[in-house]
């Protein structure tokens, strides 16, 4: 943990500490009974697939997590729309355009590929990049962004718990302001989705679904940013996020309050979800293309490295589905339009409330997949417990941890290869401190408006765009997911199955054998010392003599 450090309340400091008194749309707090009396319904709700019909959508975010299976869900599930246009940013070389059609050749959209040949057809590419002024959008493409766009979805945002204060509010806030400035310019602007997060206010353990006033005012912030140099900003950033975890959740909240208060002129909604996870069902079950979260910990502790972890048993884990997180968005997207509600409405995409799943119950579910379907070449057998007691985790970090690293590198040193166990621990560590934080607590979210949308759903829209968590059963949710990080993650095949169980075989053996040294070399240096250990030692010595010649003289006897 950083040292705390005092804030000057005579200096700078004093014009970011100070915490906005009018701006943000109080309204918010009003209950949702008031709030859904003002929501005015159309005579004939069109479906879901209808609505889109003939729309285009400007998507950000869309080479994220998210954005693929949104990309996928909407060309599948709404033949009829016109277009998606999609920013992304050229990266390592590659353009934006040759990004986002390799994307096209990833499992995600081989069912879409079969039903839809030619999808790819609707998809446009808008170079440009969040942290740019004006988004880096060009001009050609911002007037044809402008006379086109229906429906904006903003999911592009900065993930990293870890990332500096300057970085997470160039991405995480100014892009905002950036979105805002560029719908307001959408002549057929119909809907404004904004991606925000679950624990945007996780520094309280029960959530609603408003906007709650930030701690601090996003402007001031922004314009103290733009004089403070690094340093200063650094030292100051626990004092700014003060009972926050880290600056993802601290500029999200602050994204939030800076959305309701400069774009209050567009029909703007919020959808925070929790933690995104593996697909459930589509587009295939366990879907998942990356690290992030809970997959890492999976890989970790399937690979044997991951043996200790802290977090409470008996708390929530609140995960929540990356096909449920875009059916929620492109179903609240079709509800804002079409009921025009007469202020922004945020929807919680949670899952502990409806239907959870416990950290206990989970790692017993991994240890025991891993177990039976193990992933190649693991360092050690699956074997990962939970402890809520941070000297106890910090201990077993140690034994569990460092020693086999240590001795790991060292070996490998010997043999001329190069080290890297301590390495892995290392970045594993990092990531383990940067999710303690939610692993370690529970919160409950309010679900008023997020219950409005299957209200207003037909029963048609309810099956095709399913946001019922009533019928996720967890254990074969978990073990989809296991699948999934050694299939789409790691690109293991299901073929080295029978060679991973051999290898992990060969590691319970060799688990066994160095324990008995450890217990032998215990007893023999530690314990052996009085003439009472000695006759025990002897004894059992003796027993295990006369054992090993029995078993000898039976099997020559069965043998003659």
């Amino acid at each position: 943990m950083e040292d705390k450090i005092e804030v000057n309340n005579s200096g700078p400091a004093e014009i970011i500490m100070e915490v906005p008194t009018g701006k943000v749309d109080m309204d918010n707090n009003k209950s949702n009974t008031v709030r859904n009396q003002s929501i005015s319904e159309p005579d004939i709700t069109p479906s879901i697939s209808e609505f889109y019909s003939g729309k285009t959508v400007f998507l950000t975010g869309a080479t994220g997590f998210i954005g693929k299976v949104i990309i996928e869900k909407l060309l599948r599930s709404c033949p009829g729309l016109k277009a998606i246009y999609c920013l992304v940013r050229p990266k390592k070389g590659v353009s934006g355009r040759e990004r986002l059609h390799d994307l096209f050749n990833a499992a995600v959209f081989d069912r879409l590929s079969d039903e839809q040949p030619h999808f790819s057809e609707k998809v446009f590419t808008i170079d440009g990049d969040i942290t740019f002024p004006d988004l880096g959008i060009s001009e050609d493409n911002r007037t044809n962004l402008c006379n086109e766009v229906d429906i904006v979805i903003h999911s592009a945002a900065t993930v990293r718990f870890d990332e500096p204060l300057r970085v997470a509010v160039e991405m995480n806030l100014l892009a905002v302001r950036k979105m805002i400035k560029l719908c307001r310019q959408f002549e057929k602007l119909k809907v404004f989705v904004h991606v925000s997060t679950a624990y945007s206010n996780c520094d309280l353990s029960h959530i609603e679904e408003k906007v709650y006033p930030p701690p601090v005012d996003p402007k001031k912030l922004i314009e103290a940013l733009e004089w403070m140099d690094d340093d200063t900003l650094n030292s100051m950033t626990r004092d700014l996020i003060k009972d926050k975890p880290n600056t993802y959740t601290y500029t999200k909240q602050l994204a939030e309050s800076l959305l309701l208060n400069e774009g209050s002129d567009l029909p703007l909604a919020i959808v925070r979800p929790s933690i995104v996870t593996a697909s459930w069902k589509e587009p295939l079950p366990g879907w998942i293309d990356n690290y992030n979260g809970p997959s890492g910990l999976y890989i970790a502790a399937g690979k044997g490295i991951m043996r200790t972890m802290r977090a409470n048993p008996g708390d929530v884990a609140d995960f929540i589905p990356v096909d449920l997180t875009s059916n929620t968005l492109i179903t609240v997207a079709w509800y804002t339009a079409v009921m025009k509600p007469n202020r922004c409405l945020v929807y919680h995409c949670t899952s502990g409330s409806q239907n959870p799943i416990y950290w206990g119950d989970m790692v017993k579910i991994v240890n025991n997949h891993f177990e039976k379907l193990p992933l190649d070449s693991c360092f050690r057998r699956p074997a990962c417990q939970m402890h809520e007691n941070n000297p106890v985790h910090k201990y077993f970090i140690f034994v569990s941890h460092l020693i086999p690293a240590y001795i790991a590198d060292i070996a490998s040193w010997m043999v001329g290869k190069e080290p890297r166990m301590v390495r892995i621990y290392q970045r594993l560590h990092k990531s383990m401190e940067n999710l303690e934080w939610f692993t370690t607590r529970s919160w409950t979210w309010t679900h008023d408006n997020s219950n409005l949308l299957l209200k207003h759903m037909s029963e048609e829209d309810r099956k095709t765009f399913y946001l019922d968590l009533d019928k996720l059963n967890w254990h074969s949710y978990i073990e989809n997911f296991c699948n999934g990080t050694k299939m789409f993650v790691l690109k293991e095949d299901a073929s080295g199955i029978p060679a991973a169980k051999a290898h992990l075989k060969r590691l319970r053996n060799v688990r066994y054998v160095f324990n008995g040294i450890i217990m032998v070399m215990l007893w023999r240096f530690l314990i052996a010392r009085s003439n009472l250990a000695k006759n025990t030692w002897s004894l059992f010595m003796g027993l295990v003599y006369k054992f090993v010649q029995f078993f000898r003289i039976t099997s020559t006897i069965t043998k003659s």
